[in-house]
């Protein structure tokens, strides 16, 4: 829950909490703990009466869609009947986006040869002079300073 809070952050949390609720703080916390434990009593309850309802065994897990569906619905055949067709098109998809990575670190290569050969012919040579675009003068708004 806080695994992007570094520890300073967190105290600051702590600090502020302690700024805003003064006193009451202790009362707070305990009222946050005691809805908490309420929350899970809530979903533990749902569970136990959703199982007997079913006649199965659940956990939370199981309660995602798709995994309700994968686990109680379809037999393993079936999962791999709708799996079969899937598979052939990532496979298919996999196999070319290989062939594109290919292709390109084809090009990646040739545009690397080009460059060392640019270098080399560079090196051998006077330096040719690049000409630069003429500047825009500046205007400064003396009024302004």
């Amino acid at each position: 829950m806080f695994e992007n809070l570094n520890w300073w952050e967190i105290g600051a949390l702590l600090l502020l909490a302690l700024l805003i609720f003064g006193e009451r703080l202790p009362k707070v916390l305990g009222d946050g703990l005691r809805m908490l434990r309420g929350l899970r009593a809530m979903a533990q309850n749902a569970t136990s009466d959703l199982s007997r309802e079913l006649g199965t065994d659940i956990q939370l897990e199981d309660l995602h869609p798709k995994a309700f569906i994968r686990k109680h619905l379809l037999s393993e055949e079936d999962e791999q009947a709708l799996r079969k067709p899937l598979q052939s098109l990532f496979d298919d998809v996999k196999q070319d986006l290989n062939g594109v990575k290919t292709d390109l670190d084809g090009v990646k290569s040739n545009l690397n040869e080009t460059a060392s050969d640019l270098k080399s012919v560079g090196k051998s040579s006077a330096p040719a002079e690049v000409p630069q675009a003429p500047r825009p003068a500046q205007r400064f708004d003396l009024d302004a300073t």
